[in-house]
C-alpha cells in the first residue's frame, strides 16, 4: 500500500510509489463514472485513443499527472494511451498482478522451482493483452521501477507493485512484440537511504556484450529443438554405466571461431574424431570479465553474449545431442563478483551475499559468499541449474569449489572464520542447500548428472541424501589429479621413492564415484602445461605425456581432460588466444594426438574400462610393489573382458620384464604408447607373450584370455 502520509504525485514523482496501479489506470468515481489517470513527466500533453476517438486529458498537477473521466462502462482495455512517439499502446497500470500468491509463498520458502518462468522478463499475453512482464525481488526499499530503452531510462516513469508480503516487484507493460524484443534494461531500485541503484536483472536470459551490462529483453520460447531422441536415450539407460570421457573446453579459445553454432559444427567432428562422449565448458554464464574465465559469474539464467545469443547457445546444445555428443555446463554456486551492476548490495546493502564482514569475502578470489541463510538465494540458485537443465537441455552440471561452499573456514587461517552454531567448521546451510540441490535435480530430471568439484575428504559426497550424503552422482578425484601430477614431475629416477604417489589412491578409490581429471587447473598460472611437467628430453616428454594419458584412462572412474592435452600444448593455456593447432605438423605431437585418439576409441569400446567404475570388482592389482623398476600393473574387468595394463614409469628399457600373470594367460597387445605411430621406438610386444618388452616411460595394454 503507498503511504498515505504523502500524496500520489508526490511519490510519483519521487519514484517511490509501492503501489502504483491504486492511483495510476482506470478507476471508478464516486458519482459513478470512471477516471483515467496518467503519470507522464516531463510533458505538457497526453492524449488517449478512447472507442476510435483521441481524447486529451487535463493536467491536475505540473508534475505530470493526467485525468479522463471516462462512461462508467469503460473497460481496461477500451483504450490507449497515444505516446509522445505516436505509437498506440495499452496502460499498465490496468492488469492484475502476474504472480499469484502460491508463487510468492513458494519463492519465500526457496521452492518456486520454475522461478525461471516467473522472475525476470518475458513475453506473455496477460489478461488478453500482448506484452512483457517483469519481476524482481528487492526487499527493504522505498520504490522499484523498469527502465530502458523503451521509456528513455527514466526511472519514474515506470514504477513497479509490491506484492504481497513486500519482498517481489512486478509489473507488466504491455505492447507489441517488436517494441520490446532486444531492448535493454534494468531495475531502478530506490534504497532506503533515497538513492537509486541501476541493476541488471538477476533472472535475465541475456545481457549485453561486455563491457556493457545491460539486461535484454530476448525471446526464450521460440527455438526448435530436434534432440528428442537424444533425450529419451538418456532417461533410458543406466547414466553411470557407460563410457563418460569428457573433453573440457573453454569455447572463447578452443579455436578463433567466436560463435555457439560455429563452434558446434567445428567441435562435432572433432570430438566424433578423437573419441570423446561429453564436452564440458566452463562457465558460459555470463560474466563480466573474460580473464574469469566465467567463474565470476553476474548472468545465472543467461548464457554469454560473447559467443551469441540464448538461441544460439541452443542450437550448440541440439546440434551436439543430434550427434551423439553430450554437454555438461561447469556452474558456480559458491561466489559472485563485486561489480555495481549486479548482484552485489542488490538493494543497497548485503542481499544475496552474507551480511557478516568477517564471512562475505572469498579470500582466495576477492569475490562474495551468496548468504544460504536465505530462502530466497537458495531458490534463486536451484533454479538457475534446474534452468540450464529444463530450458539449455544440458546434460550435467558440474558445480565448482564444493569445498568452498562447505566449509567456513575455506581459505582462511585461524580467527578469521566464525564457527557454526554446533562450533564445527561445517556452513551447514551450505550443505542443506547441496543437499535441496541435488534432490530437487534428482526429483525433475533424474537422468541429470551431477558433479562435484570438491577437494577435501568430506564424506558422502556421491553418496545418496537420503542415506546421509550429499547426493551428487560423481565427484573430482582432485587427490588422484595432484598426486599423480606430483609423481610425473619428479626425476624419472627419483619416483622409486614416491611410489605411494601411485599406490595411494586406491586406498579410497571406491570411497565415492570419481571422476579422474586432468582439468584446466594444472595449466595455469606457472604451473605449466601438461606436457611440460616432467623433465627430460622432447621424446621423454611425449613418451611421459603419453604414459599419463594411458595411465588415467586405466584408473577406476570416468575420464576428463582439457582441450590442448590430447596433442602435448607447450604453453600454459591462455584464455585470450587459441590452442597451439600447429603442433599437430610436429612429428612428436601428431603421435601424441594419434595415440590419444586411439586410446580414447579403446576406452570406449572396452566394457572392462568402464562397466564397474566404483566397485573393486572392476579392478585388480597385479604387480603393485616394484618400486625399484618403477613398474605398475593392473587389470580392468567388465562383462566379459579384462584388460591388463602396465606402466613404466622408469626413463629404463626393461626388455624381458618377468610379470608371473603373463605365463598364466594368453596375452594379445592392443596399443603400446611406444608405438612408431605414435611417435615411438617400436618396443612393442608380439607373439606368444610369456615376458614382457617394456620401452621407457610407456604404457602398454593387453587384451587377457585364458590359456
Amino acid at each position: 500500500m503507498p503511504d498515505d502520509s504523502l500524496s500520489h504525485q508526490t511519490m510519483l514523482d519521487l519514484g517511490h510509489h509501492t503501489a502504483p496501479h491504486e492511483y495510476l489506470g482506470l478507476h471508478p468515481l464516486k458519482n459513478g463514472s470512471k477516471v483515467i489517470r496518467l503519470w507522464s513527466p516531463h510533458e505538457t500533453e497526453a492524449h488517449v485513443e478512447l472507442f476510435g476517438q483521441v481524447s486529451q486529458l487535463d493536467q491536475i498537477d505540473p508534475k505530470g499527472i493526467f485525468e479522463l473521466k471516462v462512461p462508467p462502462e469503460t473497460t481496461s482495455l477500451d483504450y490507449k494511451i497515444i505516446t509522445p512517439h505516436r505509437m498506440r499502446v495499452y496502460d499498465p497500470y490496468v492488469f492484475a498482478p502476474t504472480l499469484s500468491e502460491t508463487d510468492l509463498f513458494l519463492f519465500s520458502k526457496g521452492m518456486l522451482f520454475d522461478i525461471h518462468k516467473k522472475f525476470g522478463a518475458h513475453f506473455v499475453t496477460h489478461e488478453g493483452c500482448k506484452g512483457v512482464k517483469f519481476a524482481v525481488w528487492a526487499p527493504d526499499v522505498l520504490g522499484v521501477s523498469v527502465v530502458g530503452d523503451f521509456n528513455g531510462w527514466n526511472h519514474k516513469l515506470n514504477p513497479m507493485r509490491r506484492c504481497k508480503g513486500g519482498t517481489v516487484w512486478e509489473l507488466f507493460i504491455p505492447g507489441k512484440q517488436a517494441i520490446f524484443c532486444q531492448n535493454h534494461y534494468k531495475f531502478a531500485i530506490l534504497t532506503q537511504e533515497g538513492k537509486v541503484l541501476l541493476k541488471s536483472d538477476p533472472f535475465g536470459r541475456e545481457f549485453e556484450l561486455r563491457p556493457k551490462d545491460a539486461s535484454r529483453i530476448t525471446r526464450v520460447d521460440s527455438f526448435n529443438w530436434g534432440d528428442r531422441e537424444w533425450l529419451q536415450r538418456q532417461k533410458e539407460s543406466d547414466r553411470l554405466n557407460r563410457p563418460i570421457n569428457i573433453y573440457e573446453i573453454h569455447l572463447g579459445s578452443w579455436r578463433y571461431i567466436g560463435n555457439y553454432r560455429a563452434i558446434a559444427h567445428e567441435l562435432v567432428p572433432y570430438i566424433h574424431e578423437m573419441g570423446y562422449t561429453h564436452v564440458e565448458i566452463l562457465p558460459i554464464s555470463e560474466h563480466p570479465l573474460d580473464e574469469s574465465w566465467g567463474y565470476q559469474c553476474t548472468g545465472y539464467y543467461a548464457p554469454s553474449s560473447r559467443y551469441g545469443s540464448p538461441e544460439d547457445f541452443k542450437y550448440f546444445v541440439n546440434y551436439l545431442h543430434q550427434h551423439n555428443v553430450g554437454v555438461i555446463l561447469d556452474w558456480v554456486p559458491s561466489h559472485f563478483p563485486k561489480d555495481p551492476h549486479a548482484l552485489a548490495e542488490f538493494n543497497g546493502k548485503p542481499l544475496y551475499e552474507c551480511d557478516d564482514p568477517v564471512m562475505a569475502e572469498h579470500p582466495h578470489w576477492q569475490t562474495l559468499i551468496f548468504d544460504f541463510r536465505r530462502p530466497e538465494v537458495v531458490n534463486f540458485l536451484i533454479g538457475s541449474a534446474l534452468f540450464w537443465i529444463e530450458e539449455m537441455h544440458v546434460d550435467g552440471i558440474r558445480v565448482d569449489a564444493v569445498s568452498s561452499l562447505i566449509y567456513l573456514s575455506f581459505g582462511r587461517e585461524k580467527g578469521m572464520w566464525k564457527p557454526n552454531r554446533m562450533g564445527g567448521e561445517e556452513n551447514l546451510e551450505a550443505v542443506e542447500f547441496i543437499k535441496k540441490l541435488n534432490c530437487a535435480v534428482k526429483e525433475r530430471y533424474p537422468q541429470a548428472m551431477m558433479i562435484a568439484e570438491e577437494s577435501s575428504s568430506y564424506p558422502g559426497v556421491t553418496r545418496p541424501v537420503f542415506k546421509g550424503g550429499l547426493g551428487f552422482d560423481l565427484k573430482w578425484c582432485l587427490g588422484w589429479m595432484n598426486d599423480t601430477l606430483r609423481f610425473i614431475s619428479r626425476d624419472p629416477a627419483q619416483r622409486k621413492f614416491h611410489h605411494d604417489d601411485i599406490t595411494f589412491l586406491f586406498m579410497y578409490v571406491f570411497k565415492e564415484k570419481y571422476v579422474m581429471p586432468l582439468s584446466h587447473d594444472e595449466v595455469v598460472h606457472e604451473k605449466r602445461s601438461l606436457f611440460n611437467k616432467p623433465s627430460g628430453t622432447i621424446f621423454e616428454k611425449c613418451a611421459t605425456h603419453k604414459l599419463l594419458y594411458g595411465y588415467a584412462m586405466c584408473c577406476p572412474g570416468k575420464k576428463l581432460f582439457f582441450m590442448g592435452a590430447e596433442f602435448g600444448q607447450l604453453k600454459e593455456w591462455n584464455c585470450k588466444g587459441e590452442l597451439d593447432w600447429q603442433l599437430l605438423e610436429e612429428q612428436e605431437h601428431h603421435g601424441i594426438h594419434i595415440f590419444v585418439k586411439e586410446l580414447n576409441h579403446l576406452y570406449c569400446s572396452n566394457e572392462a574400462l568402464w562397466q564397474d567404475d566404483f566397485t573393486p570388482n572392476g579392478f585388480e592389482w597385479v604387480e603393485v610393489s616394484d618400486k625399484e623398476h618403477s613398474v605398475f600393473a593392473l587389470l580392468r574387468k567388465g562383462g566379459d573382458q579384462t584388460l591388463l595394463a602396465v606402466l613404466n614409469f622408469s626413463a629404463n628399457h626393461y626388455p624381458r620384464y618377468p610379470l608371473a600373470f603373463a605365463k598364466k594367460h594368453r596375452l594379445k597387445e592392443v596399443i603400446n604408447s611406444d608405438g612408431f605411430r605414435y611417435g615411438g621406438r617400436g618396443r612393442l610386444n608380439t607373439g606368444a607373450i610369456t615376458t614382457l618388452q617394456l620401452a621407457p616411460l610407456s604404457i602398454a595394454i593387453f587384451e587377457v584370455s585364458s590359456k
